[in-house]
């Protein structure tokens, strides 16, 4: 997926937690050998060419494609599964994958469990007793400096996802016209229970802009954000202040 991944993983039975570890690892492996866009062999490639259709192809595709068609529904079309007219689900199988991974190996019984996906991180149970997970957001305008940290105080599950030009430059393209999203953000933090829809949900309101992005955001249930813009105007979603500390 062109990302480095990292696991953090407090208390369970060892040898069962190194089974659960292994098995997440090889699952991303086999979520990039089936869903690459870059891969000519990829059952996504495969499947744009007409070789191979939906139902040929491993479960998860399927599985993916129905959360894509969702996220478009749910944004009114600012998060697509196309580019350039092909198929293209990388906006949302980054996410879906680390989470499924976090899912996996809290399935072991460990008291908490945090996966990062590229900076994307999903958080289940707590690191400790009566200490809970936190995540630190990079500041897009100052490198090497925080523009918030985020707790998961209270929360058995919670994802942090981060849309913006800081890391890869303009990569985030307006479904509406094709080309590269001009909007007055360099960066859109979204903060919810499941790391596949704040993925989603960044990327999607990174595209609209800070007004609309920010009014839609507050619309969606159990979501809060942050929101940069490059003019270094912060702006945030009602309950967000409840999540930092």
């Amino acid at each position: 997926m062109g990302t480095v991944f990292s696991f953090d993983i407090r208390g369970g039975e060892p040898s069962a937690v190194r089974a659960a570890l292994d098995e997440a690892v090889a699952g991303l492996h086999r979520v990039n050998e089936v869903f690459s866009t870059y891969r000519e062999d990829s059952q996504v490639s495969r499947m744009t060419r007409g070789e191979l259709s939906v139902e040929e192809c491993d479960p998860e595709v399927a599985e993916v494609l129905g959360l894509g068609a969702e996220a478009e529904r749910v944004s009114d079309g600012w998060f697509s599964m196309r580019y350039e007219g092909r198929l293209d689900p990388t906006g949302i199988v980054k996410g879906w994958a680390a989470e499924r991974a976090a899912r996996l190996i809290a399935g072991t019984g460990v008291s908490g469990v945090s996966v990062n996906g590229g900076g994307d991180v999903q958080l289940l149970g707590m690191p400790g007793p009566e200490r809970p997970w936190r995540v630190g957001v990079s500041d897009p305008l100052r490198p090497g400096g925080l523009a918030a940290v985020v707790s998961a105080a209270g929360a058995d599950e919670l994802a942090v996802a981060t849309s913006g030009t800081a890391e890869r430059g303009a990569h985030i393209v307006d479904p509406r016209t094709g080309r590269s999203a001009v909007t007055d953000l360099v960066a859109v933090t979204v903060v919810a229970p499941r790391l596949t829809w704040a993925d989603c949900w960044a990327t999607a309101a990174f595209a609209m802009g800070s007004r609309e992005g920010l009014a839609w955001l507050e619309s969606l249930p159990d979501v809060e954000a942050l929101l940069i813009t490059a003019g270094d105007e912060v702006r945030c979603t009602g309950g967000l202040a409840s999540r930092l500390g």
